[in-house]
């Protein structure tokens, strides 16, 4: 699974202005609403349950929100970042600066699964997330997103 199917152009922040995890799950969220058609508000409430179940940030300021709705037909994934990096009850205490943000339709368990493993792999490497941490823009971004991963990864 490539990275770059399931990602949205317009779905690529690279500034969000977030000051708290609760604002970085609602500005992607608004966005999540305008790409895919689904209430915003659904999509953030859904969200924070999630959260509540135990934090989607990784360490090593990565955060990798998921969910699912029955009535999508396929996965989305959104990409934002921050300039100052924000509290997100990562397992290592990090704060975040990288969000993934991942919505799948509810049948799709496989391939939420398949999705979550790429991203993980994309972010593996310290390479990688330098340039996504350095990225000029939009662009520079969907490139860094885009570049498949090498097996070796």
């Amino acid at each position: 699974m490539d990275l770059s199917d399931l990602l949205e152009t317009g779905g690529i922040l690279p500034a969000l202005k977030a000051k708290s995890k609760k604002q970085a799950l609602q500005e992607l969220a608004s966005k999540a609403g305008e790409i895919t058609g689904l209430d915003p508000r659904d999509v953030f409430d859904t969200l924070l349950q999630r959260e509540r179940l135990g934090s989607t940030g990784l360490g090593r300021g990565i955060a990798i929100p998921h969910v699912k709705f029955k009535s999508l037909e396929r996965i989305f994934c959104l990409f934002g970042r921050l300039p100052e990096p924000i509290e997100f009850e990562s397992h290592d205490d990090a704060p975040v600066d990288l969000i993934f943000l991942l919505l799948a339709p509810e049948h799709a368990s496989g391939d939420h699964l398949k999705a979550l493993a790429r991203i993980s792999r994309l972010v593996r490497e310290p390479a990688t997330l330098e340039r996504l941490r350095t990225a000029r823009d939009t662009d520079e971004l969907h490139a860094v997103l885009s570049n498949p991963v090498s097996n070796a990864a």
